[in-house]
């Protein structure tokens, strides 16, 4: 991968702990990290990769702040943490080899970039996939037992102080059915909690092969057969033209009635008012939603209010620990970049994901 044969820079572009950076410097001898902190937005809270957005560069600091860019091979986050960023670095620097993206996701930041195929042939975009994959499973078992738990109805019957006289059981998680929509390192670590919780699991993915632990394996066309026999449905899959509103009418109908859905991808992936329609005729009983179609959610969109719907405002993959293990993730890949191997979690330039 690395051309380089001396030195090789890579440029800290995003709030990060100088620990960290202290961490990625200990790669190689070989390597030389720019990293200068009073150019970075300060961190409101852990992980916070696009900063404070009071904070302003002055002229001086700006013209600095992309010298320093643009002198290296490679860059950790996207420059200002947004898609017009990796634009301009993209045409201003002919060093760029790679990018490494702070998202799981950043296959829609490259793609809002508005990069043509030469230029993004032209070095390789890699993502964070993997590091959010136990926080975003443990927020899907929290969504399936708050439906399977009845918490919506407990909440709103305490907040009335209401005592109910007749008694309503709630369904046991323990042998019933998951669907997860993108078997990846997200969906298989849903998986195994679900497992563990004693569902059964069976789930989709791009290339159909046998999977230890999940009962059947299907692509995205056989979805709506598995459907069928789910308790509850958790999505996974990334925000791309192949699943854009994959979850619309047709998917929703081919649910059992009262089934759990789950939504840890990206909102994209959900025809929000097809949700609405099957949370209203019970083909739903409860949806969990980290994700929407648009973001921040809007002050005028049903799903703030509905009574079978927690909104997160996606911040389920947050965790005190993310910039630590995003940093060894990419030191990680910096050491095969640097030894001529593979990088992992590369965006596919032409389908974005």
């Amino acid at each position: 991968m690395n051309s380089m044969t001396s030195e090789t820079i890579i440029a800290i572009a995003v709030p990060l702990e100088a620990e960290l950076v202290d961490g990625i410097r200990a790669v190689d001898p070989s390597i030389t990290v720019l990293y200068d902190p009073e150019l970075l937005p300060p961190e409101r809270f852990p992980a916070d990769h696009s900063g404070d957005p009071g904070f302003r560069r002055s002229a001086e600091q700006e013209q600095r702040y992309w010298a320093m860019l643009n002198r290296a091979q490679v860059l950790y986050g996207f420059p200002n943490e947004n898609p017009a960023g990796l634009a301009r670095i993209a045409h201003e620097n002919p060093r760029l080899q790679w990018v490494h993206a702070m998202a799981a996701g950043a296959g829609g930041a490259v793609k809002a970039s508005g990069l043509d195929q030469e230029t993004l042939q032209k070095f390789k975009v890699t993502t964070s996939a993997g590091v959010h994959a136990l926080p975003l499973a443990e927020f899907a078992a929290l969504g399936i037992l708050n439906g399977f738990k009845r918490s919506a109805e407990l909440a709103q019957d305490q907040a009335a102080k209401v005592w109910p006289e007749l008694r309503t059981p709630t369904r046991l998680v323990s042998g019933s059915t998951l669907v997860v929509a993108g078997l990846g390192e997200i969906g298989l670590e849903t998986a195994r909690i679900a497992r563990a919780l004693g569902m059964k699991v069976s789930g989709t993915k791009r290339t159909v092969e046998p999977i230890e632990g999940i009962e059947q394996v299907a692509d995205n066309d056989g979805l709506t057969g598995l459907l069928a026999s789910a308790d509850a449905v958790v999505n996974t899959l990334p925000g791309t033209v192949y699943t854009e509103k994959l979850f619309n009418r047709r998917m929703f109908a081919a649910m059992k009635p009262g089934t759990v859905f789950v939504n840890v991808g990206r909102g994209t992936v959900v025809d929000e008012d097809a949700l609405l329609e099957a949370l209203d005729n019970g083909q739903l009983s409860y949806a969990c939603l980290d994700v929407f179609a648009v973001e921040p959610l809007p002050q005028d969109s049903p799903l703030w209010s509905h009574p079978h719907v927690m909104v997160s405002p996606h911040t389920s993959a947050l965790s005190a620990a993310e910039n630590r293990l995003i940093a060894e993730r990419f030191c990680s890949n910096l050491r095969a970049f640097l030894d001529g191997g593979d990088l992992l979690h590369v965006v596919d330039p032409v389908h974005y994901y």
